[in-house]
């Protein structure tokens, strides 16, 4: 092994196994563009390292239940292209609405909203897709709040109007993301002012 390729086991192992992806970007320091990837190309030849996708590597955990390497963290690898890439990243409408139990339909796809080019890429053998989103929707990237407006916008005004849908959100949500709801508000289309206001209802006071 290189001294480059050295240094970047030594960085990747602080991380733990398994939930971080890494890219050259973030080991440039060490050397050339060059260097880098040729130590990276040599580590994951040796199975130091997995390459998961284009310029995406990670180490692995093991799967008990699959009885080899688990497969890579989708939300790691995502992390690792914004970081690469310097764009902002968030999960789309239907992806947001599942995970916050609002809706059973599943994407096809794993799909993506980004201030950045509009494309599909395989990551670990997954299609994941990336949709290029204007300032008003990706201006809540990295907010508390992100995925709550993300999965209203999918609903539209007509279902997320839905006092089902709205008692859920009430229920469930942290308190940290009904104040940024309720702080941002602002920049919530104006169908869904009244919606954050009643899914927030118990933060109103503290805003």
């Amino acid at each position: 092994m290189t001294g480059i390729a050295d240094k970047i086991v030594q960085r990747v192992s602080v991380h733990d196994r398994g939930r971080w992806v890494c890219t050259p970007k973030d080991f440039l320091d060490l050397g050339s563009r060059e260097a880098v990837d040729q130590a990276l190309s040599r580590l994951a030849k040796a199975g130091r390292l997995r390459r998961v996708g284009h310029g995406l590597y990670d180490v692995p955990r093991t799967s008990n239940v699959l009885n080899g390497p688990a497969p890579a963290d989708l939300d790691a690898a995502i992390a690792a292209l914004a970081r690469r890439d310097g764009v902002r990243i968030m999960p789309d409408g239907l992806v947001a609405a599942n995970n916050l139990g609002l809706t059973n339909a599943v994407p096809a796809k794993a799909s993506y909203v980004t201030d950045g080019h509009s494309r599909t890429l395989k990551i670990d053998g997954r299609t994941v897709r990336f949709r290029h989103a204007g300032p008003s929707v990706m201006q809540w990237a990295g907010r508390p709040a992100a995925p709550v407006v993300q999965a209203l916008r999918w609903l539209g005004p007509r279902a997320a109007a839905d006092g089902e849908i709205v008692s859920t959100l009430n229920r469930h949500l942290p308190d940290k993301v009904k104040f940024d709801l309720l702080r941002n508000s602002r920049d919530l289309p104006g169908w869904a002012l009244p919606l954050a206001r009643s899914i927030a209802s118990d933060q109103a006071v503290a805003v």
